[in-house]
């Protein structure tokens, strides 16, 4: 299935290339920024995520706590659609279920998860077993 967000100027936008018969989860993020941001947010190793930059001088990306992810946020609109980290030279994301723009999606209602006590290489670990493994800038 394939699922089209962006921000909302468009500067930053995605084709999600999700897996079929694979439900869409959501995992609603207890950190601090997330908190603040409404930051929901998915991922499927088996998933291909292809992202496009209207203006790539617009994008921010800010990390935080380990300094291991980047989320990306519009400097225009403001959006952070998706956060990606890189492992051992490979690039994973998660995306935000907010930022899908594409209707009548089976999203499953958000669980709240904390990270809180996750030592860096656990957290590592769990972002390349559960995160978007397919991942391009184009």
């Amino acid at each position: 299935m394939r699922i089209h967000g962006a921000c909302h100027c468009g500067n930053l936008s995605f084709e999600l290339d999700w897996p079929d018969g694979i439900a869409i989860p959501a995992r609603r993020c207890g950190c601090g920024f997330c908190r603040k941001h409404g930051g929901v947010w998915t991922a499927s190793p088996g998933a291909r995520l292809t992202v496009a930059l209207r203006q790539p001088q617009r994008l921010a990306r800010y990390r935080f706590g380990t300094g291991t992810a980047d989320f990306h946020i519009c400097s225009d609109c403001g959006v952070v659609p998706l956060v990606s980290s890189e492992i051992d030279g490979r690039l994973y994301a998660v995306v935000s279920v907010n930022a899908f723009e594409t209707p009548g999606l089976p999203i499953s209602d958000a669980l709240e998860v904390s990270f809180d006590g996750e030592s860096e290489a656990d957290r590592l670990a769990r972002r390349a077993r559960t995160w978007v493994a397919d991942v391009s800038f184009v």
